[in-house]
C-alpha cells in the first residue's frame, strides 16, 4: 500500500488491545485509528443533518456526503469531518446515543471501511479490533494477535471495576469473558480469528511497556525502521 506502514492488531476481548496500541503509536509517532470516534463523527453529522436514526435508507444516503479522517496534534486526537476539527462535539451524549443506533446499518460499516483503508493508504496506522487483519487491513504490513488467558483477562476487568466501587464477581467476569470469546469467534460476519500471517503474542504475564516493545520488535522483523518518537 505505497509508502505507509500499517500495523494490525487483533484479538478477544480485554486483552489490551487498545491499550498497548495506543502506546505503540505514541513511541512510533504513527496514526492510532479509533474507529469508535469514527462513529461518532459519523453520527454528529447525522444529527446535523436531521436524520432519522430508524430510516436506514436515508442513513445510507448521508453517508455518500461523509468524509471523516484523524490527526494528531501535540500527542492528542483530532477528528476532522469533512474539513471541520469536531474532536470535542463527539462526546456529547446524544452523539454516542446516535452512533449506537447506526453502528448496526451496513452502509455505516461499509463507509467507515473504506475511511479507514483510505487513511492506511494514506498515513502510518495502527489499528486495533476484531477483523483488522482478516478484513479491514488484510494486506497489513504486521500483523498481531494479542491475548491472555480468560483468568487473567477476568482479573484485570475485576480491578477495573474495584477502583470505580462497583461490586462484582471475579468467576462471573470470567465466564462472561469466555461466552463473549465464543461469540466473536462464532459470528457470521466478520468473526475473530488469527490471520494466517499475524503473530501470536500472548501478554498474559508481560506489563504493558514489554508487549509495546514486542510489537515493535515484530513489526521491526517486518521491514520498519523505528525510530522512537
Amino acid at each position: 500500500m505505497g509508502k505507509t506502514y500499517n500495523i494490525a492488531i487483533d484479538g478477544p476481548a480485554g486483552a489490551g488491545k487498545s491499550t498497548i496500541a495506543k502506546k505503540v503509536a505514541e513511541k512510533l509517532n504513527f496514526i492510532y485509528v479509533d474507529t469508535g470516534a469514527m462513529y461518532r463523527a459519523m453520527a454528529l453529522y447525522f444529527i446535523r443533518q436531521g436524520i432519522n436514526r430508524e430510516n436506514e435508507k436515508e442513513v445510507e444516503e448521508a453517508c455518500g456526503q461523509i468524509e471523516i479522517t484523524i490527526s494528531y496534534e501535540n500527542h492528542s486526537q483530532q477528528v476532522i469531518l469533512n474539513g471541520e476539527n469536531v474532536s470535542e462535539l463527539i462526546r456529547r451524549e446524544e452523539v454516542g446515543n446516535m452512533a449506537s443506533a447506526v453502528s448496526v446499518y451496513k452502509s455505516v460499516r461499509d463507509k467507515l471501511l473504506l475511511l479507514q483503508r483510505d487513511l492506511a493508504a494514506k498515513e502510518n496506522v495502527i489499528m486495533d479490533g476484531r477483523d483488522i487483519g482478516t478484513w479491514v487491513l488484510p494486506w497489513a504490513d504486521t500483523k498481531i494477535y494479542l491475548t491472555a488467558g480468560s483468568k487473567v483477562r477476568a482479573e484485570r476487568r475485576y480491578k477495573e471495576l474495584e477502583e470505580k466501587g462497583i461490586s462484582c464477581n471475579i468467576e462471573e467476569i470470567e465466564k462472561d469473558i469466555i461466552e463473549r470469546d465464543r461469540r466473536d469467534m462464532t459470528r457470521e460476519i466478520a468473526p475473530l480469528r488469527q490471520a494466517d500471517d499475524a503473530v501470536l503474542v500472548d501478554a498474559s504475564h508481560m506489563t504493558i511497556e514489554e508487549v509495546a516493545d514486542r510489537i515493535m520488535e515484530i513489526a521491526a522483523d517486518h521491514g520498519l525502521e523505528v525510530k522512537k518518537a
